[in-house]
């Protein structure tokens, strides 16, 4: 298990553990210039961290991110208190030597470039509390998505909100309690996070459902719904009455009319016979109609 060197004063907690979130063993390490938009951070100005001269070589680290949980029982104070931070540590990849650090405060602290997802800006903060921004790239995608789910994760456990606010403390309580800045047991301002609301039915308790009409016990409720027989009391299921059977007798015993069968052949054949006879019959002759019938018939 290991320790980070700042931890250890007088004034540190009882209990002090930490543990390895993530481990990337090579991330090559770039100079970052000044922001000049507002919009975020570009790898195409960045230039490689190399050693000094005379002979210069890039810089190759080790990425740790460390969680430290940091437990107190101190009589002075009310209760035990549960306090984590995060860390990301930038290590020498051949002696593990401590090259640069980024406490994880608030989510500023590491942005991720616009054109890359292998490639971030780290704020690391040196002795006398100076802070520089350190270039950070991976050099395999898959570790840069997979630090992000880590980062994501330790924001979630701090306590820290996603709409891209944070606590105020960088160090947040497990178990409901949480301690102000400072080392004091009494100064700290304490928050309780809210009941749960328990919505569990009581002895006694019923929960009473209406469905068609009848209540939960069988019992029809009290209004009239439309198409509901006024008399007799019993509700109707439909609102509008279904149409009566054909031939079956309507409201006062009038049943539907009935359309005629279609007539058969014979009478269709008697009809036609009939109208021709009658055709026949208010025809006349040509002398009836005053015309001669001609030398050669030509009426006939």
């Amino acid at each position: 298990m290991s320790t980070n060197p700042s931890l250890n004063s007088d004034s540190d907690p009882d209990t002090t553990i930490q543990r390895i979130l993530f481990l990337s063993p090579r991330v090559h390490i770039y100079t970052v210039p000044p922001l000049t938009s507002t919009k975020g951070y570009t790898t195409t100005a960045w230039t490689p961290f190399t050693t000094p001269p005379p002979q210069p070589t890039p810089i190759i680290c080790r990425l740790r991110v460390i969680e430290t949980s940091s437990s107190s029982s101190a009589p002075a104070a009310a209760a035990a208190t549960n306090t984590i931070s995060t860390e990301i540590l930038l290590e020498d990849a051949d002696s593990a030597d401590l090259f640069a650090a980024c406490p994880y405060t608030s989510p500023p602290c590491v942005e991720p470039t616009l054109d890359s997802a292998r490639f971030f800006a780290l704020t690391v903060q040196g002795e006398g509390g100076r802070k520089a921004v350190l270039g950070v790239g991976f050099e395999e995608r898959g570790e840069g998505c997979e630090f992000v789910d880590v980062l994501r994760g330790a924001r979630r456990v701090m306590g820290w909100r996603e709409e891209g606010g944070w606590s105020s403390s960088s160090s947040s309580s497990r178990g409901g309690m949480a301690g102000g800045g400072g080392g004091g047991g009494g100064s700290g301002a304490r928050t309780e996070p809210g009941r749960k609301k328990d919505w569990s039915l009581k002895d006694g308790e019923m929960i009473r459902v209406e469905i068609g009409g009848v209540s939960g016990k069988g019992e029809k409720s009290g209004g009239r719904r439309n198409g509901d027989p006024g008399e007799g009391g019993e509700g109707a299921l439909f609102s509008i009455k279904p149409p009566p059977p054909p031939g079956g007798g309507g409201e006062g015993g009038e049943g539907l009319p009935l359309l005629p069968p279609p007539p058969s052949a014979k009478e269709v054949k008697a009809e036609r016979r009939r109208s021709r006879g009658t055709v026949e019959a208010e025809k006349g002759s040509a002398a009836e109609l005053g015309f001669d019938d001609g030398e050669f018939g030509e009426f006939q």
